[in-house]
Order: C-alpha cells, then structure tokens, then sequence
C-alpha cells in the first residue's frame, strides 16, 4: 500500500470568493493571417483592387486580343476607387484570382459569387470556378449594363478542388468593368451573408467563451498611427471600407470590423471586450505616437464607439448602428484603452481617456495596459501608478513564458490586493524552447488556470492568446488552433480551454 504523503482538507461549508461571471473568454487578433483567408469566410483575395500593388492575387488570362488594367475614373466610390477594366478586341480575355492559396471547394455546396459591374458595350462576363487541374466546377454568366450594378448568384460545386482558381473572362469583343468580386460560401457561421468560416467559427463557440477580446493586441496599435486600426473605419456599407495593411506586414480587407466583431460575439454568447487606441503606436517597435495634445480625436472614438453600442436609435451612432442591421444595443460592458502599452508616454493619455470616458459612462469597466512582461520594473511600475491614481477598474496583464514558469505560479494571485483593481490576464500562453502546442505546455495551463479560478476574486477574465495561425503562413507560436483552407487541428491547449470553458465552477471553498 502506497504510503500517504499528505491530505487535502476541503471545507464545503466556507465560502471563499464567488467564480467571476466572465472568467474564461477567447481573444483574437488578425495575426498568422487568421481573419482574411481564415476565420472570414471571402475566398478572393484583393477582392476590390485596393492592395498598395494593386493586381496583387491577379492574374492575367491573355486568350486572344486586348488587355486588362487597373483604373480609377468614374469608379464605385471613391474610398476604394481601383477597378478592373477588361477589353477584349478578339478571342477571350480575362483575369484569374487564386484566393489565398487556392479555393477548397467541396462537391456539392454552394458558393455566393457577387460583384459590381457595368459594361458600355452590355457585354457578358463569365465567372466559374475551377480546380487545380484546370476543369471548371461551377459557374455563371452576367450580362452587364451600363451602369454600376450589384450582381450575384448562387452556384453548386460539381468537382472538387483543393487549390481551385476563380476565373473571370470576357469572350467577346466588348469593355467589361468590374469591383468588389467576392465568392463566399452559402453555408457561413450563423447563416450571415458576409459571414465567418463555419468550422473555424464553430470550434469558438464550442468552449462556451464567456467574453471575446478583438481586435488585438498590437494590431490596434500599429507600427505607425497610419496603421492603426480605428473603429470607425471598419464599418457600414463593405464597399466603402478602405483596408490597409496590418502591423503583422499583410493586407486587412475590414470585411469583418467592428460591427461583425460585435454581432459574432453574440452569436457565440460572450461579452464583447473591444480595446481602443489610445493614440499611440508600438512602443515595441519604436512607433511615433500621437501627440497627448491631439488625442482627442479617439477619446472621441471611445465616446462614439461606446454610443454605437448601447445608444438607442435616437442618437447619432445608435441610429447608424440600426442602419449597419442592428437596431438593439451590443449592451457594452467593457472597454479596453490601449494594448500592452507603458510608462510615462501611457498614463498620461490613459488617464485623460478614462477621465472624460468615465463621467459620461461611469458603469462600464474600464481596461488598463501593464505592459509586455509579467513581472519587472514596467509592471510593478504600470500597478504602483494604477493603485495611486484609482483610475483602473481592470489591468490587463500578459505573459508568454516556459511551462515551468505557470508550474511555479499557480499561486501567483493569492497575494493580490483584494481592494484593488481586478485582474485580466489578457494574453498567455505556455511555450517551450520549441514553441510547439504539445501536452506539456497544456499541462501547465491547466495547471495555472486552476490558480485562476480560485483566485476568481481577484481575476475576473482570462484569455489565452493568440487564438489562430495559418500554416505556413504564421507569424507567432505557439497558437491554439491550427488550420489551412480545408481543415483545422485543435491544439491540447484548445481542449484545455474547452475543458475550463465548459466546466466553470460557481464558488470557491475554503481548502489546505
């Protein structure tokens, strides 16, 4: 009989703290190329021309003679004014668009194809699908008039293809011009139109997150503040969203912003955590930050942001939230300001944010940065100033460390100051020196997250990050799930999480 080395006294009867309501949620950033060829479910890139090359993911198909070219006259609008002109003189012109990395198309579902067009000679397009042995899977024909017109239709895979190609051409003589070409599944998370990727989507939902942090991370930041991502850009009519490349060096489309990023929160049942910029970039990468004397612009941002919201429709972005198909309040509760920012060049402006923001909307939490690291000088210093000041509701902590390192703090909460501002431990994940998602690193997440549930009084939400990578298209590991255009591979993390999500306790008792 094995000897007993030591007994685990629980008292059922002792109340130590209530399981915060929000404990276990997802974050997500657009990094490892995870939202256009990813979690978005549009299969054409560069769909409106608007990249900083501008036939970038085109094609030329030269089956006869003419040409085809970017122009920018008499265009859709003028956010995102490029266009495609094919003129053919004889034969068959066209382009070819390759996705990202080639269309996954499965025998038997429907895809959505849509576009702008217009023709001055009414000529007829062809758009098909086709896989990577050159036979066609599907497709359509549009007669086009001579006014920019919406076009769509819906169309059935025959063939299968796992690098397919769309093809667009013009068989007769005649000028075809055409912007916003989109192909996208019929069958989308939650049945949207302009909706997300029904497997990656579904795996989210399925760990029963109960917040989602969006959009980053650095992202919001930007290497510059010609890159930062703002809010009010991302919304309203798909046409009109000028994209612009991302901090992590690709192109984002903004077809899902923040409307969408609000509307899926709701679609997998969590509370929606979006973090603002606070008018700085990367101090990571060196950014020039705005000046704290011209950040009133996006304290504005917050103010409208948080009025888009939870404003009703007789209000200025309540009534453009109606208009954007959501005529209810998103019922905001939280609001980050400012990712993974520091020191001196963050409080200041943080405060001014959290000072106007906060007497318009006292009942909302508000998020503030410790910084990159989880303990050292930037940290402490992030903490003495919040404690001084009273003027965070929540601080937002992140750590990526070796497993051995959660090992030995799963205690690392039980000290905190219970009058104090909560904790969010807005990014973590274990990694070895390999940064591979094996059953060790996962171990000592679970491991660590028990720390965090029994210190619920303290840490209000958690969140591992980041949340997807593309192979061999990835910035950052390690990551939860894995995927490419046909699959995803769940980590031992992500049963982890889901495991956790699933399974949330009510109260903590008393234990020795």
């Amino acid at each position: 009989m094995n000897k007993v080395d030591g007994v685990l006294n629980i008292d059922l009867t002792n109340e130590k703290c209530k399981v915060s309501n929000n404990l276990f949620g997802l974050f997500f950033e657009d990094i490892n190329n995870s939202l256009d060829g990813g979690l978005y479910a549009e299969l054409v890139r560069n769909r409106s021309f608007e990249f900083e090359e501008a036939f970038e993911g085109w094609n030329e198909v030269i089956l006869g003679v003419g040409k085809t070219e970017i122009l920018s006259n008499e265009s859709l609008n003028k956010k995102n004014p490029n266009y495609l002109r094919i003129n053919c003189e004889e034969g068959s012109i066209g382009v070819a668009n390759g996705g990202f990395g080639g269309f996954f198309l499965k025998k038997d579902t429907k895809y959505r194809i849509s576009f702008y067009g217009r023709s001055s000679t009414n000529s007829t397009v062809e758009f098909f699908l086709q896989n990577e042995n050159g036979i066609k899977c599907c497709g359509e024909s549009f007669k086009l008039s001579n006014d920019w017109i919406k076009y769509e239709k819906i169309v059935k895979v025959e063939k299968e293809s796992k690098e397919g190609v769309l093809r667009i051409m013009l068989n007769e003589k005649g000028i075809a011009d055409l912007d916003f070409i989109s192909v996208m599944p019929v069958e989308t998370f939650a049945n949207k139109k302009n909706g997300m990727r029904k497997d990656m989507a579904t795996s989210l939902k399925d760990i029963k997150p109960a917040f989602f942090r969006f959009p980053g991370g650095c992202i919001v930041e930007g290497k510059t503040m010609d890159n930062a991502y703002l809010w009010k850009e991302t919304i309203g009519d798909l046409t009109e969203r000028r994209g612009k490349e991302n901090l992590w060096g690709y192109h984002q489309s903004f077809g899902v912003g923040y409307h969408e990023y609000f509307e899926f929160c709701e679609d997998i049942g969590a509370e929606p955590v979006p973090i603002l910029n606070v008018g700085m970039a990367c101090q990571a990468r060196k950014g020039i930050h705005s000046h704290i004397e011209d950040i009133d612009i996006y304290i504005q941002d917050a103010l409208d942001l948080i009025e888009y919201c939870n404003g009703d429709i007789s209000t200025k972005w309540g009534e453009q939230r109606a208009k954007n198909g959501h005529p209810e309040p998103f019922n905001l509760k939280f609001l980050g300001i400012g990712n993974e920012q520091w020191g001196d060049d963050y409080y200041p402006r943080y405060e001014k944010f959290y000072d106007v923001v906060k007497e318009k909307y006292p009942n909302i939490k508000y998020i503030f940065a410790s910084g990159p690291f989880a303990d050292g000088f930037l940290y402490k210093d992030a903490w003495k100033w919040a404690k001084k000041s009273g003027k965070a509701d929540i601080i937002d902590e992140h750590y990526y460390m070796a497993p051995d390192w959660f090992l030995q703090n799963i205690n690392r909460y039980d000290d905190y100051d219970r009058n104090g501002p909560k904790v969010f431990a807005g990014e973590y994940a274990a990694h070895n020196s390999q940064r591979k998602n094996n059953l060790e690193v996962a171990l000592a997440e679970a491991a660590y997250m028990t720390g965090l549930e029994k210190n619920s009084d303290v840490v209000v939400m958690a969140a591992y990050a980041p949340l997807f990578a593309k192979y061999n298209e990835f910035q950052w590991a390690p990551n939860l799930i894995w995927f490419n255009n046909e699959t995803i591979v769940k980590t031992p993390s992500y049963y982890v999480q889901n495991l956790f999500g699933n399974n949330v306790g009510e109260i903590v008792v008393t234990s020795e």
